[in-house]
């Protein structure tokens, strides 16, 4: 049996005829750009998400950096965000123009309010917080945000890896000033190449955004301020319009195959991943912890089981971070060499999560 660690064309085996006719449309329509099915997308997204407004964007990555841009921070002003993430979320903080500041985990793998607070007291200037929603997770944004608050800084939510993920009954991307979003393949809602959207807590930063998604137009070829060329493009909103409606039902599968890892695992000398108190978790990816994690990869390697590492080095590690500040990491550091991704997308099967299960069993000879 082979099991691939992500498998982003099986939903296509699934729900192919849907998927081409919606391809067919757009050929025949003649219009890629900014068009009626990136209209139709944002709007059914934002109702879907429950904010006030959506704006496709190219990627992830310009999602969390036009958000951040949005904010008119001062340049060079520092962001906090988590240091175990995405290089991305800290990528985007530099193109935009700010200084990172790296701050620890809690218990669920995502940002820390105890780290946050003590960057706040030793950094005055940070004035946008990016909590991450890392694997699916829902960060603590009840404690977040009045500390965020307390400081005069925005918050920015993270959400490339967390579609559909609650708290407190509300979805990510609905709790900041902005929420950044990723179409990447392998998301829990994934395009067929790039594709990234904001969400908006009002009309008017909707707007602003559209201007500075497309080269800062205030009108057509007017730029009146510094923009970007980083639009969601016709075929890719249409095959997300596809996928949407399905994208609940997929997030209760992996919630499924989660709690057969969990109910398969438990009792092995692994850190199996914790759901926070009041949330939802869309399980983005299933991570464990294990103090053996490359002997036990290469184990399940031979077994035609693929896993990945998300992710191998902290910012804090990463060259190009270099100049970021920082709080003390500990739970960072300890997770590092420990992390390890199963399979985990909506068309696995029990046949095959058992057998990731089990052959994990064999390894510690349970």
């Amino acid at each position: 049996m082979k099991i691939p660690q992500c498998a982003p064309g099986r939903f296509y085996g699934a729900h192919s005829a849907e998927m081409e006719e919606a391809i067919r449309k757009v050929f025949a329509g003649g219009w890629y750009i900014l068009g009626n099915e990136v209209r139709a997308f944002e709007e059914e997204f934002a109702a879907w998400c429950g904010c006030a407004g959506a704006v496709g964007v190219a990627n992830g990555t310009d999602a969390l950096e036009l958000a951040l841009r949005a904010l008119r921070l001062p340049e060079k002003s520092r962001v906090a965000v988590p240091a175990l993430t995405a290089s991305a979320t800290g990528m985007a903080v530099l193109r935009a123009g700010l200084t990172p500041v790296l701050v620890d985990l809690d218990q669920y793998r995502t940002m820390s309010v105890v780290s946050l607070r003590e960057a706040f007291r030793f950094f005055a200037d940070i004035r946008a917080v990016v909590p991450v929603h890392l694997y699916g997770q829902m960060a603590a944004l009840d404690e977040i945000i009045p500390a965020a608050a307390e400081y005069g800084a925005a918050v920015v939510e993270d959400c490339a890896q967390a579609h559909g993920a609650q708290l407190h009954g509300r979805r990510a991307g609905v709790f900041g000033v902005f929420g950044s979003f990723s179409f990447y393949p392998t998301k829990n809602l994934g395009a067929v190449g790039d594709g990234g959207l904001v969400t908006c807590a009002d009309a008017a930063c909707c707007s602003e955004l559209e201007a500075l998604r497309q080269y800062g137009w205030s009108e057509r070829f007017d730029s009146s301020e510094f923009g970007l060329n980083s639009r969601l493009d016709e075929l890719q909103a249409a095959i997300l319009r596809v996928k949407l409606p399905h994208l609940d039902k997929d997030n209760e599968k992996r919630r499924f195959l989660a709690a057969r890892y969990t109910a398969g695992l438990t009792g092995l000398p692994l850190e199996l991943p914790l759901e926070r108190p009041q949330s939802r978790m869309v399980f983005h990816q299933y991570v464990i912890g294990c103090e053996c994690r490359e002997e036990l990869r290469k184990f399940l390697a031979d077994r035609g089981i693929g896993t990945a590492v998300h992710y191998p080095k902290s910012l804090a590690e990463q060259q190009a971070f270099a100049a970021a500040s920082r709080t003390e990491l500990p739970e960072t550091e300890r997770l590092l060499p420990r992390i390890l991704s199963l399979p985990m997308y909506p068309e696995l099967t029990e046949e095959e999560a058992d057998f990731v299960i089990e052959a994990i069993r064999e390894f510690f000879g349970a």
